[in-house]
């Protein structure tokens, strides 16, 4: 804890140490520990009528207007010359000065402590790790770490706790006592830590400032994780699995998933979740609540990482650097993700079969291979896609948007691979070449259809029929043969078809475009199938 009394603060641990390292302290638990003839009670405090001075010495703690927090450590200092520092404290004496700084203190073993700051002497060294301490608590509180013991046990439970003041905290979560009030609101807090940070919500003070950006913090430990964003240290590891997690907090909701625990439960729906904050944005849903405003446009959104994410639209800002590269993201899940490029990570893996991928949404794509999961619908027919991307993709052909422009000439496509091979016939490139013939393509799946004219391979078999086909999409078309399906419609007019193609041909008759072009008279075609009769014209060819 940290008592504060006038604008001036001591630690828990420093009053404790204080005490303890104090010879009069231990006059005072001697003549405590002895017969006591008789008692002076004043609110459940004892004293031995030898000791009536200290028992009037309490009894000031109960008539002077001495704060709550200061109440509970006045017991430490009933040596009268103790107590006598620890009041300077109140009236704001400060008899000792140090010369570095200026600062002053109530008593000589403070001002010794703090000297310790400028000289960086840590005299107390643990002789199992390279640590060392300026205080020799601190190292008698360290050293438990190493041995495990835990002396300081709940009455109330079975826990156990290596530090004292740690088990003054978990006491109150048997009495609920929250004796830390705010002046401000009317919050109450178990921890005096606690109400110092809440108070800075009131100030909005915030003393933790990041030397790597702007960033600042009313937490300590908020900064702390915050570095690990410029770091990439993730010291919170899983022994389940390989993750690990810069966030000690993040581990524990992880291991849940191993364990399938699944402890906060929805009583508006029978979900339940892993983790807490899953739930509260999982409630919105229920109540359409939207509390994070944009304050630069009217957006709304029901998670404030959300709203995070999209003021980064306005400002540009990319805060997350890669520390391979020079590249910079503006979330920081996306520079998770990028550093796997570098490390070749694939962390998700799926129990069907080998695979494995390097993104989380790239895995539940697959899994639907072997679900044959389509929850993606398209409202104008009845295909269904497991992928929204697929869907947004094939909503064009009813639309009949082409958001993809070449700049070499005037066509426009559907989808952007068709422009990058469209690209091709303008610079003549032909990157996949067979490796039977000298035969090359402009794109890779018109080489492995190439590759069946050698291998006679005819993949796919109608389940209908007996037929066979070389190419899949030829398969598909056949199946319409059977289904009478005509699933391409024109905007224009009623007309319905079965192929692609052939809606193409036919929107020409409304636009009038004719594309073929002779290249030896001036005539134009609407339709490659008549260029090429036309060609015979010329060539004299008659092959019927």
């Amino acid at each position: 804890h940290t008592f504060s009394v006038l604008g001036f603060s001591w630690e828990a641990q420093n009053i404790e140490e204080h005490c303890q390292s104090s010879r009069r302290h231990r006059r005072c638990e001697r003549s405590q520990s002895a017969e006591k003839p008789s008692e002076y009670t004043q609110r459940g405090k004892a004293f031995a009528l030898h000791a009536h001075s200290h028992a009037q010495r309490h009894e000031r703690i109960h008539t002077e207007k001495i704060p709550y927090e200061v109440i509970h450590c006045i017991e430490d200092f009933l040596p009268y010359t103790s107590l006598e520092v620890h009041k300077r404290t109140q009236t704001g004496q400060k008899l000792y000065e140090c010369k570095q700084c200026g600062k002053g203190f109530a008593c000589p073993s403070l001002l010794k402590r703090h000297e310790r700051i400028h000289t960086v002497e840590k005299p107390y060294k643990c002789n199992q790790c390279d640590k060392a301490f300026s205080l020799k608590y601190s190292l008698q509180r360290h050293i438990r770490i190493h041995t495990g013991e835990k002396p300081f046990k709940c009455n109330q439970c079975e826990k156990a706790f290596s530090h004292h003041c740690n088990l003054q905290i978990h006491r109150r979560t048997h009495t609920r006592e929250k004796p830390f009030k705010c002046n401000e609101c009317d919050k109450a807090f178990s921890q005096f830590g606690h109400l110092q940070t809440h108070r800075r919500t009131h100030t909005g003070e915030k003393p933790f400032k990041c030397n790597e950006c702007d960033k600042a913090f009313s937490e300590k430990g908020s900064l702390q994780s915050h570095i690990r964003i410029h770091t990439g240290e993730n010291p919170y590891k899983c022994n389940q699995c390989d993750k690990a997690f810069s966030h000690k907090q993040s581990l524990l909701i992880h291991i849940r998933i191993h364990t399938g625990e699944k402890p906060y439960k929805c009583n508006q729906c029978d979900k339940a979740f892993y983790d807490k904050h899953i739930l509260k944005n999982h409630i919105r849903i229920h109540t359409g609540e939207k509390p994070y405003k944009c304050n630069l446009c009217d957006k709304v959104f029901s998670r404030h990482f959300h709203l995070q994410n999209h003021i980064r639209t306005h400002t540009g800002e990319k805060p997350y650097r890669c520390n391979e590269c020079d590249k910079a993201f503006s979330h920081h899940r996306t520079l998770q993700t990028h550093r796997r490029t570098h490390t070749g990570e694939k962390p998700f893996k799926c129990n069907q079969c080998d695979k494995a991928f390097s993104h989380k949404q790239s895995l539940l794509v697959h899994i639907r291979i072997h679900t044959g999961e389509k929850p993606y619908k398209c409202n104008q027919c009845d295909k269904a896609f497991s992928h929204k991307h697929n869907l947004q993709i094939h909503i064009r052909i009813h639309t009949g948007e082409k958001p993809y422009k070449c700049n070499q000439c005037d066509k426009a496509f559907s989808y952007k691979q068709n422009l990058q091979i469209h690209i091709r016939i303008h610079t003549g490139e032909k990157p996949y070449k067979c490796n039977e013939c000298d035969k090359a393509f402009l794109h890779q799946g018109n080489l492995q259809t190439h590759r069946r004219t050698h291998t006679r391979d005819k993949p796919f078999k109608c389940n209908l029929c007996d037929k066979v086909f070389s190419r899949h999409f030829h398969l598909q078309n056949h199946i319409r043969t059977h289904t009478r399906e005509k699933p391409y419609k024109c905007n224009e007019c009623d007309k319905g078809f079965s192929q692609h193609s052939s809606l193409q041909t036919h929107r020409r008759t409304h636009t009038g475009e004719k594309p073929f072009k002779c290249n030896q008279c001036d005539k134009a075609f609407s339709c490659k199938h008549h260029l090429q009769t036309h060609i015979r014209i010329h060539t004299g060819e008659k092959p019927y």
